[in-house]
């Protein structure tokens, strides 16, 4: 190497083969037509009713059928995959209502190795996944259709299963919450990924669908990946943690791999609940996916977020750090670190929206604020662990 090469620093991520920044995906601005280009989703106009705006979204489980691939395999039961559906679907459902808008209807994508798994008793444990999140977010007063989809046999092109979600929805155009409105002195109050809400069953880790590769790999034992060698991809770094998936860790307060598969909580009924009463003071919405708590930065225009009160981590994020030892900074990119779902709101509301939050037993706090910003967005965290700034 000559004297003076700078070399970049690559994140522990992007050693896996993630990049949490997507490099790429700005080449399709100039293709897709978008009505709000600083809102949290694409927003088209009705080509027969003007007044009105569709949304379509689409999102996976991301990595994290795999960890549910390893625990059947381990244990011969499919029931680990029923989770999965709610991580797909909330990825979109969660996602679509940050716009504000109306879920119509889903279809799903399931592409199988039927090598590796028995693909009737998968798709019956998806299926009631499937089925179990729609008649719950009923009963939150949230309604929709499934209709469908689609299932492939990829033994050739898959190592294991990916399950997919595309959602439909719509509202007026003058209801949409597009990012706009944001600005300086505007709140930002944070709704809890981990912990209890009135409709799940159990304590949920936090850990959400982002992240996945990273956490996975750092946790669990290397003697996995001998005995399910489909379960990565044979570069180096894979599998170095010293935990099997039924291991339980006293902070947790659960196994290991239950952590890993806590579901995506379905914050979109707690949202639709917020927007009912306070929509006029609601500014922007962030589901905290991929970008974790840096997720932010795609919405408003030259907005100045500081997040200088977020709650201390779930202890699955701070196992994560542990056992991996990722600097905090980019812990906070690669996940949400304990605040799921965020509240942009004129400071009027944020007393109604804390109180919403609550009566679902779910966590919720003031986390930080907004200010200008005089070239582009920011971000600014100050934690426990340190003080970052992205952009």
């Amino acid at each position: 190497m000559q004297s003076g090469t700078l070399v970049k620093k690559v994140s522990r991520y992007e050693e896996l083969g993630v990049n949490v920044k997507k490099p790429g995906i700005e080449k399709f601005k100039t293709v897709i037509e978008n009505l709000y280009p600083n809102a949290f989703c694409v927003v088209q106009q009705d080509p027969d009713d003007p007044k009105m705006g569709l949304v379509t979204h689409t999102d996976s489980a991301g990595s994290k059928p795999i960890q549910a691939y390893l625990h059947y395999k381990e244990t011969g039961d499919p029931s680990w995959f029923r989770g999965i559906a709610q991580d797909a679907l909330a990825m979109n459902l969660n996602d679509l209502i940050c716009v504000g808008a109306k879920p119509i209807t889903f279809v799903d994508y399931i592409a199988f190795n039927t090598l590796t798994m028995e693909r009737v008793e998968v798709l019956n444990a998806l299926a009631e996944g499937f089925g179990g999140c729609v008649e719950t977010m009923r009963e939150e007063g949230l309604s929709f259709m499934f209709a469908g989809g689609e299932t492939a046999d990829l033994p050739d092109l898959l190592r294991t299963i990916d399950v997919c979600v595309t959602m439909f929805g719509r509202a007026k155009l003058n209801e949409f919450i597009t990012g706009d409105r944001i600005t300086p002195g505007d709140v930002i109050v944070g709704l809890r990924s981990g912990g209890e809400v009135r409709f799940e069953d159990g304590v949920n880790s936090g850990i959400m669908s982002n992240g996945h590769t990273l956490a996975r790999t750092s946790l669990m034992k290397p003697e996995y990946l001998k005995d399910y060698p489909e379960i990565s991809h044979p570069a180096r770094g894979r599998y170095v943690g010293r935990f099997s998936y039924d291991d339980t860790v006293d902070e947790l307060g659960m196994t290991v791999g239950e952590a890993l598969l806590s579901p995506t909580r379905l914050f979109a009924p707690i949202a639709k609940s917020v927007l009912d009463k306070v929509g006029d003071h609601i500014h922007g919405m962030v589901h905290n996916t991929g970008g974790g708590q840096t997720k932010c930065l795609r919405l408003g225009k030259n907005v100045g977020y500081i997040k200088d009160t977020l709650p201390e981590p779930d202890p699955i994020f701070k196992l994560i750090q542990s056992e991996s030892h990722v600097e905090w900074k980019e812990m906070y990119q690669d996940f949400n670190m304990g605040i799921g779902y965020e509240f942009i709101v004129d400071p009027k509301a944020v007393d109604d929206v804390i109180s919403i939050g609550e009566k679902y037993g779910l966590g919720v706090q003031v986390v930080g604020r907004c200010k200008p910003s005089k070239d582009g967005n920011s971000l600014e965290i100050q934690s426990l662990y340190g003080s970052f700034s992205y952009v």
